[in-house]
């Protein structure tokens, strides 16, 4: 079935229910499903076709920026650079699910240029944080998209806050899509420090620091350079904005305010991934403009599923779920927008003292 909605803010799945007696033969038979129709089947094509797009636009917008000579028009091409980065940023995400190419050296090797060159941002950091949020979504303790950051995902974690930081969390929900527009600034600081910390294992390493190093120092002296100093300074912010703005708001309506699993939950494969998602009603624009992100449900069933069998396969798994009884969520892209900034606010009330009311004010505490 489908559900529009909204989600408790942080609902706890109970564990041990089962729809059938044997879950892993539950996946097993979807999974058999959809290989049999072909939907695992790489599309490179596609993605070719999509680079080269991208690419083209990208040169167009390089064209633009040197033809407009420094006048306020520049910062529009600024806003489409944002767009045309993230679009780079999709295809570094499908490529490091191995949905590109039948090789994964070949895979790794097309994330690792679109994520490190084309974008400037680190592909072993996500590939890491990434690799653990799909093994475990909204799971208390595993998943690292839950965890605790500048924006609260749970309950726990905001209580006992006081000051400024309590009146913040309590409003944290307006402030989430604001506080995006920092995010694609705080990517590009993430790729650096992940690349030049000695604690943590980074493959490819001087492979990484090259690729960060010439698209990151390059682009920056390139923008100076051709424009005046302070247009090149409003040009990096616009850029920087829309490219936080945009990522953050591709992959936020897939598992915020969605239900909860505790650390040690025992919940099968197939419940794990299709309770704990959100799809996104959309239609071919859509799969473009979030880059496949509005098929989360089918994205994690099947991370190597090439973006163009998304919607085939959301037949197929929504006609399952409800055959199982499993609940399968889908709302429009604005509706899971206003979830995500209710559920954040629910999350940060728990910040307030129980007893911060005008009775407990007169009579005291106990």
């Amino acid at each position: 079935m489908t559900n529009s909605a909204a989600q408790p803010a942080t609902k706890v799945i109970k564990t041990g229910q089962r729809g059938l007696s044997n879950p892993v033969s539950e996946f097993s038979a979807l999974l058999h499903t959809i290989r049999d129709a072909g939907l695992l089947h790489r599309k490179r094509t596609f993605y070719i076709l999509t680079f080269a797009v991208i690419t083209l636009l990208m040169a167009a917008s390089w064209f633009g920026v040197v033809m407009l000579n420094g006048t306020w028009y520049t910062l529009i091409i600024a806003g489409v650079m944002g767009v045309l980065f993230t679009q780079y940023a999709f295809l570094a995400h499908e490529a490091s699910h191995r949905q590109v190419f039948e090789s994964g050296r070949a895979n790794d090797l097309a994330g690792r240029v679109l994520a490190d060159l084309f974008v400037g941002i680190s592909y072993s950091w996500w590939m890491s944080k990434h690799s653990r949020h799909h093994a475990n979504p909204n799971t208390v303790g595993k998943d690292p998209d839950v965890e605790k950051d500048y924006i609260v995902f749970l309950e726990e974690d905001a209580k006992g806050t006081t000051g400024i930081k309590r009146w913040l969390l309590e409003r944290q929900g307006w402030l989430f899509f604001p506080i995006l527009l920092l995010e694609g600034l705080n990517l590009h600081i993430h790729a650096f420090i992940e690349v030049f910390s000695k604690g943590r294992t980074v493959d490819k390493r001087a492979l990484e620091i090259t690729l960060l190093s010439v698209r990151n120092i390059g682009y920056v002296a390139v923008i100076f350079w051709i424009l005046p100093l302070g247009m090149a300074f409003a040009f990096l912010g616009v850029q920087l904005a829309i490219f936080g703005l945009y990522m953050g708001s591709s992959f936020a309506p897939n598992h915020k305010g969605m239900p909860i699993l505790p650390r040690d939950a025992k919940v099968d494969f197939l419940r794990r991934q299709v309770l704990t998602s959100r799809n996104i009603k959309s239609g071919t624009f859509m799969n473009h403009f979030m880059g496949g992100l509005n098929y989360q449900i089918e994205h994690h069933l099947f991370p190597n599923m090439p973006r163009p069998h998304l919607p085939h396969a959301r037949e197929i798994v929504l006609e399952y779920c409800q055959k199982l009884g499993i609940k399968y969520t889908e709302v429009g892209l604005f509706t899971s927008y206003g979830i995500v900034i209710k559920h954040l606010n629910e999350v940060g009330l728990a910040a307030r003292d129980p007893f911060d009311c005008p009775a407990a004010g007169r009579f005291g505490r106990a």
